[in-house]
């Protein structure tokens, strides 16, 4: 078996998955990335990450001690265990109190609200501990009361000039009424568009807008196509001999997108290169086509599938193939069916990271949840088409030894 080659971008992902993942350990992450302790250790080292060791259990009490120091000790420990008791049946109160208070939209001003409803029934210290709080912060909160009831009675008033311009025909949005509200104002009375925006979303105010589909796929009239060579037939009698590719885009918060490009074997159905940018250009899908290559020590003869998007019909994308000995094949214009494969992996893998939620908080937490279930699918998620082993032990039983076998 030929030495595995990871490349900079594997070990960069694999050092940012380990730092900022908390209670992670070396040989978790190992273990789900599919490589060595001993690499990932090698690469901590490099990168200047201290490597967190297991916590250790306190020796118990020490031997020899007369009846009277046992039973002075035994009566410390039982004081302290009613001491603990006490703390924590307080907190559990007060946890209880607070818990009608944490479903609301802004947590952490509902936290000083609590705070204030039960400072006459708990002390203030005890309360900012328990649910997480500085006091500093709470009666920093408490002297700008004044301020708050300023702004929330300017707030309801500016809500209200809103309404009564978003009920002519309830089709204003954000930019309009902003137009709408300042005009003829003096600049120094003028509001920004981001306080309206805040304040339509506090009252339930929303334009009419019409919502289109993310599109990836945008075909290059001027390119010329390349022949479907697998006709639906997603299957192979061996890795490398034929993959199929797709871009995926990865929601990041308000209008703001990452974006996947993949080669998957349809042997195993093998993630063997991605590329995650924030663009659409055509070195996307070839980083991506390249890293398979490095994957598999070269793609010579194989047959890679793809949609018509101009990514994989320029000449750029052309050229490279041509260079890797990679035969291009291309399904019809706007049928998802004739690349069923890629456009399935596409919807697994965003059904299994955002579980329900519409995007990630920011590209960076987006790329590492994306690198972490890409690595778990090809080493440990157990696949239906290879009889529910994972893409790397099927191939494993599968593969001759003239198959180079990377991660």
């Amino acid at each position: 078996m030929a030495k595995k080659n990871y490349s900079e971008e594997f070990r960069r992902d694999a050092v940012a998955l380990y730092r900022d993942t908390d209670g992670a350990t070396v040989a978790g992450i190992a273990a789900d990335l599919g490589i060595s302790h001993g690499s990932l250790t090698t690469w901590l080292r490099n990168a200047g990450i201290t490597i967190r060791r297991p916590a250790t259990t306190a020796p118990g009490p020490g031997t020899g001690e007369t009846p009277e120091q046992e039973a002075a000790r035994l009566r410390a420990e039982v004081a302290h265990l009613r001491a603990e008791k006490t703390k924590l049946e307080t907190e559990r109160d007060i946890l209880r109190s607070a818990a009608k208070y944490f479903g609301r939209r802004d947590e952490l001003v509902n936290r000083f609200q609590f705070v204030a409803d039960h400072s006459d029934t708990y002390p203030v210290k005890r309360l900012c501990q328990v649910i997480g709080i500085a006091r500093s912060s709470y009666y920093a909160w408490i002297n700008a009361g004044p301020v708050r009831a300023a702004r929330a009675a300017a707030d309801s008033e500016l809500a209200e000039k809103i309404r009564a311009v978003h009920t002519v025909d309830n089709t204003y949005g954000r930019p309009r009424i902003t137009a709408e509200i300042n005009h003829g104002q003096p600049a120094c009375q003028r509001v920004n568009h981001k306080r309206i925006a805040r304040i339509m979303r506090e009252n339930n105010i929303e334009g009419l807008r019409l919502r289109r589909r993310h599109r990836t796929t945008i075909a290059e009239p001027a390119d010329t196509p390349s022949p479907d060579l697998l006709r639906r037939d997603f299957t192979a009698t061996a890795p490398n001999t034929r993959y199929v590719g797709d871009i995926t885009y990865l929601p990041c918060g308000d209008s703001e997108f990452l974006y996947l490009a993949t080669v998957i074997d349809c042997f195993s159905r093998r993630l063997v290169g991605w590329s995650i940018a924030d663009h659409m250009r055509t070195e996307l899908v070839e980083n991506a086509l390249e890293a398979a290559a490095r994957t598999r020590g070269g793609l010579a003869g194989a047959v890679f599938h793809a949609d018509h998007g101009s990514q994989y019909t320029s000449k750029g994308f052309a050229m490279l193939c041509a260079k890797l000995g990679v035969a291009q094949s291309m399904g019809a214009v706007g049928t998802s069916a004739d690349n069923a494969l890629a456009e399935s992996f596409n919807a697994t893998l965003k059904r299994e990271t955002l579980q329900g939620a519409t995007s990630w908080e920011s590209p960076r937490t987006a790329r590492l949840a994306v690198f972490r279930w890409i690595t778990r699918c090809n080493t440990r998620r157990r696949h239906s088409y290879c009889s529910y082993l994972s893409p790397t032990d099927y191939e494993n039983a599968h593969t001759s030894d003239s198959l180079q076998q990377a991660a």
